[in-house]
């Protein structure tokens, strides 16, 4: 599968993202993946959230929709219908520019050093093969830190994590369909990527998801 065919963009459609915020941010995050959205996921955006913040994997725009004001948002996404329903949702006054892209190809050279945190929530998982094929995503992103920036993100793990069956079941269908690519992504894999490509490096579990933030970019 190419990478700008992805599976786990092309599932994303008008009607799939009307349903998007009942089944994955309350359902499937409460009840498969143990980690729920308003107590856990959506205060850690929150807390890594800069002034100048690119968000790649923008879902319905949920959680950028609780950005304050003041601040200043850029969307990322393979997906045309979720960065429309994204913008639309959060709004002209905090969107500045919106780009339709493969996080693996590199990004437009005034989109370098460009923001004060980028986020990718709920990406990895969807992206295809093992982790050490996301670090490319993971790289290209770091580059558009500004110096200081942080980039930070949740993402399901497939293995080495407390599945209960509900989760189980959601994640041999997505896995199937395309939809996921994480059987085999683990806390460990995703951390000796995130050290590869930056000095500093946190990474907290909850359920069966991964919450992490890094800063200080290496040599790219």
């Amino acid at each position: 599968m190419k990478h700008t065919q992805q599976s786990g963009a092309k599932v994303y459609n008008p009607f799939t993202l009307s349903l998007y915020d009942w089944w994955v941010l309350n359902i499937s995050n409460k009840y498969a993946w143990k980690c729920p959205t308003d107590t856990r996921l959506l205060p850690f955006f929150l807390h890594h959230m800069g002034e100048t913040h690119l968000d790649i994997g923008v879902g319905t725009g949920y959680y950028l929709k609780h950005a304050p004001a003041t601040h200043a948002i850029s969307l990322m996404d393979l997906n045309p219908d979720s960065l429309k329903i994204a913008a639309s949702r959060v709004g002209n006054t905090k969107i500045r520019a919106t780009l339709q892209h493969d996080v693996f190809d590199t990004f437009p050279a005034d989109w370098h050093g460009r923001f004060d945190s980028v986020s990718m929530y709920y990406l990895l998982h969807c992206l295809p093969g093992e982790m050490t094929t996301k670090a490319k995503a993971i790289k290209n992103a770091g580059m558009a830190l500004k110096p200081g920036g942080t980039l930070f993100g949740a993402t399901i793990l497939g293995k080495e994590v407390p599945h209960n069956a509900f989760g189980k079941k959601l994640m041999a269908v997505y896995n199937k369909k395309g939809i996921f690519s994480n059987t085999n992504d683990s806390a460990d894999t995703l951390r000796s990527v995130l050290n590869e490509h930056f000095a500093k490096v946190t990474l907290e579990q909850h359920g069966a998801v991964a919450l992490f933030s890094a800063t200080m970019p290496r040599s790219l």
